[in-house]
């Protein structure tokens, strides 16, 4: 198999890591972002050069840029850009201030779109590559406490199904990786929180037990590091793709919802139609 060049963003901790390490193991090479540097350090030095640590904002554009050009420069290719760095906010929607909303967006959908952009003439170049989005399940349900956060995936998960039409004349894959709980630092310090308000306080205490029941046992970011690997290396990579158990059960009820309010109320759409 050829060895692989992958971008990977967020690779400070959780699935970023645990995917460059898998990578890397492999024999493929890894541009690695974040920004903290010092948490790459023993991956350089175990790996050397098939390393290349890059800090990295994901939210400056121009930067973003500088990154992937400087990877390509470095490598002479890109095979893997995987859009990983993100974090989750906390807050019911009323308790949302706009910094935090703006912030959130400013991750999770530009920092994807920014990426995806400086690497997509490389890849167009070359006629070859696969985008990996790291969604969530949060990509197509939605739960309280977290209504941002879902904004910015449903964003990022439209965004990239009409990519993957855009790029697919050019040879280039994209796949959204849409995980369960796993445990990663997602809602640990790498989260942001919410000033509650009174009003909430019950529904706060309901959500967190109705998420600890939903979610079940997290996964383990190291084991889905094979999964990873699976889909960068098929033929036929899908556009969607779950990571954990839970997922499907979640998406299944859901549809299955959406599906019967829909045929419920078709007459309604008839009407509307004149």
């Amino acid at each position: 198999m050829t060895q692989k060049i992958w971008f990977i963003t967020g690779a400070s901790r959780g699935f970023g890591r645990e995917w460059a390490i898998a990578a890397l193991e492999r024999g493929d090479s890894v541009a690695a972002t974040a920004r903290d540097l010092s948490t790459l350090g023993d991956l350089r030095d175990t790996y050397g050069e098939r390393l290349l640590p890059l800090r990295l904002d994901v939210t400056d554009r121009d930067a973003d840029f500088a990154a992937v050009r400087q990877a390509h420069e470095r490598f002479g290719r890109l095979d893997v850009v995987v859009n990983n760095a993100g974090y989750g906010h906390f807050g019911m929607i009323e308790e949302l201030t706009e910094a935090e909303a703006r912030a959130q967006l400013e991750t999770n959908l530009f920092g994807a779109l920014w990426v995806t952009q400086a690497a997509l003439p490389f890849l167009r170049e070359q006629g070859s590559g696969h985008i990996l989005q790291v969604s969530s399940i949060g990509g197509i349900s939605a739960f309280p406490l977290v209504g941002i956060y879902h904004a910015s995936k449903w964003a990022l998960e439209g965004m990239s199904q009409a990519l993957a039409q855009e790029v697919a004349p050019f040879g280039i894959k994209v796949t959204l990786i849409e995980p369960g709980g796993f445990a990663t630092d997602w809602a640990g310090s790498s989260s942001s929180t919410s000033e509650p308000l009174p009003a909430y306080a019950d529904l706060h205490q309901e959500v967190q037990e109705q998420r600890r029941k939903r979610v079940g046992a997290p996964g383990d970011p190291t084991a889905s590091a094979a999964a990873v690997l699976k889909i960068v290396d098929a033929d036929e990579p899908p556009l969607r793709c779950f990571f954990g158990s839970a997922p499907l059960g979640i998406a299944k009820a859901d549809y299955e919802q959406r599906l019967a309010v829909w045929e419920k109320w078709q007459p309604v759409a008839d009407l509307a139609q004149g």
